[in-house]
């Protein structure tokens, strides 16, 4: 079991993935009005939307985690209740163009191929704008003891991003405290004005 899920998610996901596997296209036993559905240890290389979206009137959590999915998710934008996307374990890279969802609040993207923290930071910022609770673990852009990252890493990253996204409570394991948040947003004003200075001065050269 992966070091960042609890015992409580591992059997909720275990559960829905019985649930995810008996709605086959054209079932039957299609069951309407899901709010949870996972498609999580099912070796995924696309989206199956033509399942999810049939329950795009009531779906408020997505589980598409370990799967080989990288393709960019455009057509959850249907889903207009969805508060929570899960898509740990797959391989997303910090390219990936999500739609505009509001209503989404959480968004865990663990382990996959994140490389390019700024980039990854504006996409969820412009995206998501009332997200609140954020986990890029084991991404090389997530620096951490876990990832062979230093603990300067790691605080800079923790910074870099709360400063970038206002509405964060949670970023990865731990909650965001509000000197935590005040410290990053003065960190990085004062990062703005050093580097809108050196670009002055080398303006005039």
């Amino acid at each position: 079991m992966p070091w960042w899920w609890g015992s409580d998610h591992m059997e909720e996901c275990e559960s829905s993935v019985v649930e995810a596997g008996a709605l086959a296209p054209g079932s039957p036993t299609t069951e309407l009005g899901l709010k949870r559905l996972s498609f999580a240890y099912q070796g995924l290389l696309e989206i199956p939307y033509d399942i999810i979206l049939e329950q795009r009137d009531t779906l408020e959590v997505l589980d598409l985690s370990y799967n080989l999915l990288d393709e960019s998710p455009a057509l959850l934008v249907e889903l207009e209740k969805l508060s929570t996307l899960i898509l740990d374990c797959n391989n997303y890279n910090a390219h990936v163009k999500f739609p505009y969802m509001p209503s989404l609040t959480t968004l865990w993207i663990n382990k996959n191929k994140i490389s390019n923290l700024p980039i990854i930071v504006e996409e969820i910022r412009c995206k998501f704008p009332n997200i609140k609770i954020l986990s890029m673990m084991n991404n090389e852009a997530a620096p951490s003891y876990f990832n062979g990252g230093s603990l300067t890493q790691y605080i800079d990253y923790r910074q870099y991003v709360i400063s970038q996204i206002p509405s964060l409570e949670v970023l990865d394991d731990t909650e965001v405290q509000e000197k935590e948040r005040a410290l990053a947003r003065k960190t990085y004003r004062m990062q703005r004005i050093r580097e809108g200075s050196k670009k002055r001065k080398e303006l005039h050269h």
